[in-house]
């Protein structure tokens, strides 16, 4: 992360948008700003984008259509704004790829505090390795998950898309490969956020996760669920 991330506030409320822009201009963020989802499709187009700011509830497209098609071709960080008690948005927001949300009305010195932590995330995965060392990968089943370039493949060679907290959340568990994880470590570890026991993220994510990488997700065999407790990775 550094202090020319740009960026895009997508929310059809002009206070709203110039509000954010006017606070994240003055902490040192390239702001660009869309009032639809045809604007914020054009934006990217046109703009090198290192974290999206999307509101849910917009005329015409909403956000998480948005974000559902955004998420066929396009793994930019989305940091979801609900209104405030919206339980269900969060939770089928987390399930289609966004990185975090945060509700309305916004708290602006919780918002930057996300929004660092989501590009932080995005810019530093994993611990690289030092000069020398042959690069970290970890292979399991038909997957090979590579450490340095942040990336998970096939056995094929194809790529498969993951968002900066699905990464993260998998490289935490090859690196804990058969050690019981909780969710207060996996939060702490991987999501820069100490765990609340009403908080589903991980849980989410960790379902989401195992759609892409499990053979049967509903009987997952790779990521593991511990009664009580948290989760482990075990492929083997």
């Amino acid at each position: 992360m550094n202090s020319t991330s740009t960026i895009l506030v997508c929310d059809d409320e002009r206070d709203v948008r110039e509000m954010l822009q006017e606070y994240l201009s003055k902490r040192g963020f390239n702001i660009v700003a869309a009032a639809n989802s045809d604007e914020l499709r054009a934006r990217l187009d046109e703009t090198d984008i290192d974290l999206i700011l999307l509101d849910i509830n917009m005329p015409g497209e909403d956000g998480l259509t948005t974000l559902r098609s955004l998420r066929t071709s396009n793994q930019v960080p989305v940091v979801m704004l609900t209104a405030a008690g919206e339980v269900i948005d969060k939770i089928v927001g987390l399930e289609m790829g966004a990185d975090d949300y945060l509700a309305k009305p916004v708290d602006l010195r919780e918002l930057e505090a996300r929004v660092k932590a989501v590009l932080r995330r995005k810019a530093e995965p994993v611990d690289k390795p030092t000069s020398g060392e042959a690069p970290a990968t970890a292979p399991f089943g038909e997957f090979t998950l590579d450490l340095t370039a942040a990336q998970l493949k096939t056995s094929g060679g194809d790529e498969v898309p993951l968002t900066a907290m699905e990464f993260n959340l998998l490289s935490l568990f090859a690196r804990n490969k058969g050690r019981v994880l909780n969710r207060d470590q996996i939060l702490e570890q991987a999501h820069d956020r100490s765990w609340d026991p009403f908080d589903r993220s991980i849980d989410i994510r960790i379902s989401r996760l195992r759609r892409k990488i499990e053979p049967n997700p509903q009987k997952p065999q790779i990521i593991k669920t511990v009664r009580g407790i948290g989760y482990i990775y075990d492929p083997d």
